[in-house]
């Protein structure tokens, strides 16, 4: 018999230990839903439990085919790693879905499936889908890591994107304005594509494993055309068609927002970017893009291609490359999809030129770039608030300029500056004088 003394101490013994009995019992209870160690596999679970979030908890989940999310209200979520060993499959495709949550996972593939063209997350045609802070690693893809196509609403925010680059080839001899095929490193974080009111908040988009040395370049020939057609691409320069070469082998983007006069309203918001080829890429209208960090990318950002009401704010763009802002008409701009009435503020560029793609492109680049089109009838860039924005170097400069703008028929019209603080470059401030 149990004494009255020791009584109270061994009731709580027995109720903590009830407690840890019940929490290694079932992660669906205490979760208050389902749960795939309830079921033979993830889809499974998926299946058996439509419009409802499902548990992943802590451990390795191999598939070998896509996980596939339907309807109103599912999603998955938990601290499990889904480990997918077939490079031809996506991870996880949500598709005409509503109200879908994908959150807490970590999707990776081993390292002898790597590389892919599939993505990790593919969704199409969604309204209202999140995805938080999920956790890619290894997703070496020329598609968007993260990949969401016709949605409406969508978020995609504080997740991690980590080593998304492949070497691969871009094949350009189906475009009459190009007409050549070359060795690449590609791929892309984010891609957003024919979407509205999208919101890309707080993700980590990093590249260790392609950096671009001339040791890469050398051993995987990055540049030199593998094919070309008989007539010189429209839009390329007779030097660079004899050379058999191009500079811009570094493709892809870590977040891309495209599909030019259908995607529109997203907001870009916080993001670090780390080591991509271009930091972020627009061919969209009324994008926000605030308070994000790019950081040793030979692009810092761009808009273009019709990109109309693009708002560029408190952004930090360090060790960029080519340039660290630009905006130019591109081959989709026509009259009634003019790239311009757009505002670059209180934006810091620092340590321009001093980035690990520095060597490729000489003294020929400027930390801020307004262009002509690709092709003689784009409607020039017109209409642009430059203002608080500082262009900042320690040493000698490694730009002619901080300010290029282009000149001769289709050169942007209509540039008002304000207020800024541009470090002079070997040549000055600018190629030409800023109007007030």
């Amino acid at each position: 018999m149990i004494s009255e003394s020791i009584l109270p101490a061994f009731q709580r013994f027995v109720f903590v230990l009830v407690c840890l009995l019940s929490l290694s019992a079932g992660s669906a209870r205490v979760h208050g839903g389902p749960a795939v160690t309830d079921y033979d596999s993830i889809q499974a679970a998926l299946d058996a439990n439509p419009g409802q979030q499902v548990f992943v908890p802590s451990g390795d989940y191999t598939i070998t085919e896509k996980l596939v999310v339907r309807g109103v209200g599912s999603g998955l979520h938990g601290s499990g790693r889904i480990v997918q060993q077939n490079s031809n499959q996506p991870l996880i495709v949500v598709e005409n879905a509503t109200d879908v949550v994908l959150r807490g996972l970590t999707l990776v593939r081993p390292v002898e499936h790597a590389e892919t063209d599939r993505e990790a997350i593919l969704a199409i045609r969604c309204d209202n889908l999140v995805i938080d802070d999920v956790r890619v690693i290894d997703n070496r893809t020329r598609a968007g890591v993260i990949s969401i196509r016709d949605c409406s609403g969508a978020s995609i925010s504080r997740c991690l994107i980590r080593n998304y680059m492949r070497v691969t080839v871009d094949d350009r001899t189906e475009s009459a304005d190009w007409g050549y095929a070359f060795n690449c490193t590609d791929g892309t974080g984010i891609s957003v594509v024919r979407c509205v009111g999208t919101l890309i908040e707080g993700n980590r988009i990093v590249e260790n494993n392609l950096v671009p040395t001339p040791e890469i370049k050398a051993r995987y020939r990055l540049g030199d055309f593998i094919r070309k057609n008989k007539q010189k691409g429209a839009i390329i320069g007779k030097a660079m068609w004899d050379a058999n070469y191009t500079d811009n082998w570094q493709q892809g983007s870590a977040i891309i927002v495209t599909a030019p006069e259908v995607s529109d309203l997203t907001r870009i918001f916080g993001n670090h970017i780390e080591n991509a080829a271009q930091g972020i890429d627009l061919h969209c209208d009324h994008v926000t893009v605030a308070n994000n960090i790019v950081t040793n990318s030979f692009v810092g950002m761009k808009a273009m291609h019709g990109s109309r009401n693009v708002l560029i704010q408190g952004n930090q763009f360090v060790r960029n490359s080519l340039w660290a802002i630009g905006l130019m008409p591109g081959a989709a701009a026509h009259p009634a999809n003019v790239d311009g009435g757009s505002i670059i503020a209180n934006n810091v560029i620092s340590d321009f030129g001093h980035g690990d793609a520095s060597w490729i492109w000489g003294d020929d680049r400027s930390p801020i770039r307004f262009d002509n089109g690709q092709q003689p009838d784009d409607p020039p860039l017109s209409d642009v608030i430059i203002q608080g924005n500082v262009v900042y170097r320690q040493g000698k400069p490694r730009y002619r300029y901080a300010v290029i703008i282009s000149g001769g028929e289709g050169a942007p019209r209509g540039l008002r500056f304000f207020n800024n603080l541009f470090h002079a470059g070997t040549e000055g401030v600018s190629n030409q004088q800023l109007s007030r």
